[in-house]
């Protein structure tokens, strides 16, 4: 079986678990649910998760389900979790899991099996990935500050806005850089929350490469 669907269509025959059983303890409807699992429809990532853990599934097999849909997000163990109540009384605990990603290589797509993961309880919009802070660009004395060896989660799928912290790159095939985004007078800037560094424009040559959703400390 290679989709989601098939296990959960076998597990459900096996427990005696309908569609209008499940339907209801997911707060939608029959045809919602009858059409997710003919595979006409495709649920979000939280809804798929719901019904692997209805049916009966742990952890592991709900991990192994999103990570085919969710382009390397998958689940494990972290603070903050997303609690759900499974079809077998008990309560389970689910979380996103990105990839740490070298900052020489971003753009590359992580394969699962050779990239460390850190958790998270944030559902990113599109790929998310983690990057360890290199430099004392984003280190302020007072306020906000983003120090060296923090890491911070990307989310690929936001929009750059004012007050913003983003991973960009100032020129095609420029290094990546970590800067906030901020507007004065009109004009877009790239400021590094060090105030012994310069800030620098946001020109239409600035490649957006992510926003930062999440910073964690590790020791």
């Amino acid at each position: 079986m290679d989709k989601w669907t098939d296990a959960v269509k076998e597990r459900m025959r096996e427990i005696d678990f309908t569609q209008e059983k499940l339907a209801e303890r997911m707060g939608v409807t029959q045809g919602a649910v009858g059409h997710w699992l003919r595979a006409e429809r495709e649920p979000k990532l939280h809804m798929i998760n719901q019904i692997l853990v209805e049916v009966g599934f742990g952890p592991l097999q709900i991990g192994a389900a999103v990570q085919m849909r969710e382009n390397s997000a998958v689940y494990g163990d972290t603070v903050h979790p997303t609690a759900m109540t499974g079809a077998d009384g008990h309560t389970h605990e689910l979380y996103y899991c990105y990839p740490i990603v070298s900052w020489a290589l971003i753009d590359e797509l992580p394969v699962a099996t050779t990239w460390p993961r850190q958790s998270s309880d944030y559902a990113t919009q599109a790929r998310g990935f983690w990057l360890r802070v290199e430099g004392d660009a984003m280190t302020a004395p007072v306020g906000l500050s983003v120090p060296e060896g923090m890491l911070i989660l990307i989310d690929t799928g936001l929009a750059a806005e004012p007050g913003k912290l983003l991973i960009v790159r100032e020129a095609p095939n420029a290094v990546a850089i970590f800067r906030q985004l901020i507007e004065e007078g009109g004009q877009r800037y790239l400021k590094p929350l060090n105030p012994t560094y310069p800030k620098t424009l946001f020109t239409e040559q600035t490649q957006v490469l992510g926003v930062v959703v999440q910073a964690l400390m590790k020791f």
